[in-house]
């Protein structure tokens, strides 16, 4: 079987119900955007060291995801209710509750772990709101919808648990530090030189 088909080269693609519409269509730009939620989620699994009960979580959650876009994919079928809402919630409370309360915003990063959740967290945002924009104008399941903001939660908690696991600490937003004149001085290679 070959992976090209040509098909796709007058710039549409194929629902799977057959329908051929725009690569840059709602729909399209939906489930492409839960679809790389997943593949981003993938990054923070191949991340060594992993603890087990995230890697399972976080296993189950592309399983979901394919539903999610299976749904996108295939105008009026259903695979996702409000049992997956509340599994993610039951997560969200089991990682969060050793954490300790969060005070200030927090920096994305915190190790390879924690830096690559940062990243699928806000990829999951940006699936959401595509998700949103497509349900303006055509029928989308309402449990996709808070899915997919549940799973935005789950992943920051989960990035500060992997922050933790990887070094022990979170890098916080420092609120009011000095801010820079547009005037000031931006040291280049020759104050390198001189320092």
């Amino acid at each position: 079987m070959k992976v090209y088909t040509r098909t796709g080269d007058d710039g549409t693609t194929g629902l799977g119900d057959g329908t051929r519409i725009a690569k840059d269509d709602a729909r399209v730009e939906a489930f492409g955007s839960v679809d790389e939620t997943n593949s981003a989620i993938g990054v923070v699994l191949a991340t060594a060291g992993l603890p087990g009960d995230i890697a399972d979580c976080l296993t189950e959650v592309q399983h979901d995801l394919f539903d999610v876009g299976g749904e996108l994919c295939l105008p009026g079928w259903r695979a996702i209710d409000d049992e997956f809402v509340t599994r993610l919630e039951q997560a969200l409370d089991r990682f969060n509750a050793d954490l300790p309360p969060l005070r200030e915003f927090i920096l994305p990063g915190g190790g390879p772990g924690a830096a690559a959740c940062h990243v699928a967290r806000t990829v999951c945002r940006r699936a959401e709101r595509r998700v949103l924009t497509l349900s303006r104008s055509a029928d989308v399941n309402p449990a996709a919808l808070r899915y997919l903001n549940r799973l935005s939660d789950l992943l920051f908690v989960v990035a500060r648990v992997l922050a933790r696991h990887a070094q022990g600490s979170e890098v916080l937003w420092k609120r009011g530090r000095p801010a820079k004149s547009p005037d000031s001085p931006v040291p280049g290679p020759s104050a390198k030189r001189r320092g």
